[in-house]
């Protein structure tokens, strides 16, 4: 996994604002929406004992191990337009996204993609 400037720049600027207490941001995904699964984003006082870490541009992230598989080759941007602003994660595992783009459909990483529903009969 790694940041964008952008995102590392935001990151460092939400670290800034939190005070001593945060060690690093915690990735991971979980079940939920309604294309599976979406992505997670806390603070985290401390390492896990499996936290997969990743320090990038100034900023350390804790991969959750958990979510390790599906993270892999993933690039975390941070966007700014003029109706929203927030983190993208640029993932070659997403296989699919619900319209809003708040919960995605991920694959393992290494997994070939899922096969199309045959409907011809």
């Amino acid at each position: 996994m790694s940041l964008t400037e952008a995102a590392a720049k935001r990151l460092r600027e939400l670290a800034a604002k939190s005070g001593p207490e945060m060690e690093a941001v915690r990735i991971g995904v979980k079940n939920g929406g309604c294309a599976g699964m979406e992505y997670t984003m806390n603070y985290a006082a401390e390492r896990g004992p499996h936290d997969e870490v990743i320090e990038d541009k100034g900023v350390t992230l804790l991969v959750d191990p958990s979510a390790i598989m599906f993270l892999l080759g993933t690039e975390m941007d941070y966007e700014v337009s003029q109706l929203r602003s927030g983190f993208v994660f640029n993932n070659p595992n997403q296989t699919s996204a619900c319209g809003c783009g708040e919960s995605v459909m991920l694959k393992p990483a290494g997994q070939p993609d899922p096969e199309p529903a045959d409907i011809s009969d």
